[in-house]
């Protein structure tokens, strides 16, 4: 052989072995990433082949998978009361992809999971696992208590309920709320359909109960007592505070007044403080506890930390860096202290637990379809935040501003209730915007522990209703009151 057929040999040799090389590389190194990629076609036609396994709620479904005819992703999703459970279940879109439920737990509902893979004689006759099943903690007649009570005041806002005991969540809504239904397939319509709610002002893609952070306003007092308690500051909750009202902030020339007249507030003890949310106890009780000790607190609570539902929840936030003034205000749940509806509910069932926090959850239990369980959720215990001896006297508190306070809208004959209304303030001016309206409460049993804790957060920016008629009594109470009726009815 001649030279230049030898270079032109050689040279083809060197082109078959990089070509042998790469498509060694690709089908075996690449493999999974190329199968699982977004933009492969083949990945969507396998995920939507089948019918895909529920999302159970009250032991019934609310999801299901129904024919799509004419196209080659062979099924998509639909809700039952969409708009009432999509903060549970997210969403899966033909399009848009997966959140929430539907995402987190998207191998066990497909049949990807491998706890559901088919074994070796279906994988010769060609079986196709099927979807298992997510069975929630969601109680049905909670859930709806919590979204009627929110859509019959056309508001914008959100409602956590827990079981003080387990940490199972009973009821999670937001509002304005979507169905997922309308935009779960992927033709133009469809995506016209998620375009306009994506791009709404209003938000209602957002889950307000567990995405979005709010000052808490005067439902934070409940935390505030408790770390006062705690750590000293107050041993007496019916000794004189000596706070007097109005408040002259430290370091200011500003004072905090009170809704209620000052001479109601004026040096009052610390129940008559929540009885009446007398802002300067709790300005002065935050800031003689301290920052330090403050954060303490609220961290055993579950403040600046994510939490996992198993859905990721956005952090609330107690700052490191508080002046003086800052630090006095957190205690009246203002300044930079920012909270998540789910949050105050767990401030809430913590403190009707004896100061013992769960771990929130709604996942109760994953099922194969052969109804065999995956995985069942265990009650965790997140912190004891305070002691038995600190909430019980919190407890005192929340029952009288109920019995004899504030909170009286949230009454249940024959039930021992305890609560707190709030409002708070929030935005560059606050005389401009229109605050939020709050309310905690939990519900007992004759033999004392509590099944249901409640955190209602109402935001009546494009309510038909004046500023003086805001207020967490009024607005949150009646939909706190539903939603632990429901759960004290089952």
């Amino acid at each position: 052989m001649n030279r230049p057929l030898r270079r032109i040999a050689v040279f083809c040799g060197a082109l078959t072995l990089a070509l042998l090389v790469r498509a060694t590389w690709v089908q075996f190194a690449q493999r999974d990433t190329l199968a699982n990629h977004p933009n492969n076609h083949r990945v969507q036609i396998n995920t939507f082949a089948q019918p895909r396994g529920n999302i159970i709620v009250g032991g019934a479904p609310i999801t299901a998978s129904v024919e799509t005819p004419g196209s080659d992703l062979k099924y998509k999703r639909v809700y039952k009361d969409g708009p009432m459970y999509a903060p549970v279940t997210g969403y899966l879109s033909q399009a848009q992809g997966a959140t929430f439920l539907e995402g987190v737990h998207g191998d066990v509902l497909s049949g990807k999971d491998s706890r559901l893979l088919a074994g070796p004689l279906d994988t010769l006759t060609g079986v196709k696992p099927r979807g298992g099943d997510v069975i929630t903690t969601i109680d049905p007649k909670a859930q709806k208590a919590a979204y009627k009570g929110l859509t019959d005041l056309d508001a914008k806002g959100a409602v956590v309920a827990l079981d003080p005991r387990t940490g199972r969540i009973l009821a999670m809504a937001s509002t304005p709320s979507y169905d997922p239904s309308v935009f779960a397939g992927i033709s133009r319509k469809e995506g016209e359909v998620f375009k306009k709610l994506d791009q709404d002002k209003s938000k209602p893609l957002s889950n307000r109960a567990i995405r979005e952070i709010y000052p808490p306003g005067s439902t934070f007092k409940i935390l505030t007592a408790a770390a006062a308690l705690e750590h000293g500051t107050v041993t007496d909750i019916n000794a004189p505070s000596g706070a007097p009202a109005p408040y002259p902030l430290p370091q200011s020339t500003k004072k905090i007044g009170n809704v209620v007249p000052n001479s109601q507030c004026d040096k009052v003890s610390m129940k008559t403080g929540l009885q009446w949310s007398c802002n300067n106890v709790f300005l002065d009780a935050a800031l003689k506890t301290g920052k330090d000790k403050m954060r303490e607190t609220a961290e055993k609570f579950g403040f600046n930390k994510e939490q996992f539902t198993p859905v990721r929840t956005v952090a609330s936030g107690y700052p490191e860096k508080l002046d003086k003034p800052q630090t006095a205000l957190t205690g009246m749940g203002q300044g930079s202290l920012t909270s998540t509806p789910l949050q105050m509910a767990m401030v809430t069932a913590g403190l009707a637990n004896n100061g013992k926090v769960m771990k929130p959850y709604m996942v109760e239990e994953l099922r194969g379809p052969d109804l065999s369980p995956l995985a069942k959720t265990r009650p965790e215990v997140l912190n004891q935040a305070v002691s038995e001896a600190t909430a019980k006297k919190v407890q005192e508190m929340m029952e009288y501003t109920v019995t004899d306070g504030s909170g009286s809208k949230v009454k249940i004959d024959g039930v021992t209730v305890g609560g707190k209304p709030g409002t708070a303030q929030h935005g560059a001016d606050v005389r401009d915007e229109r605050p939020y309206a709050w309310f905690v409460s939990y519900a007992k049993q004759s033999d004392g522990t509590s099944p249901v804790a409640v955190a209602v957060l109402v935001d009546p920016e494009d309510m038909d209703i004046s500023r003086d008629a805001i207020a967490g009594g009024r607005l949150g109470a009646p939909i706190a009151k539903a939603v632990m009726q429901a759960v004290l009815k089952k």
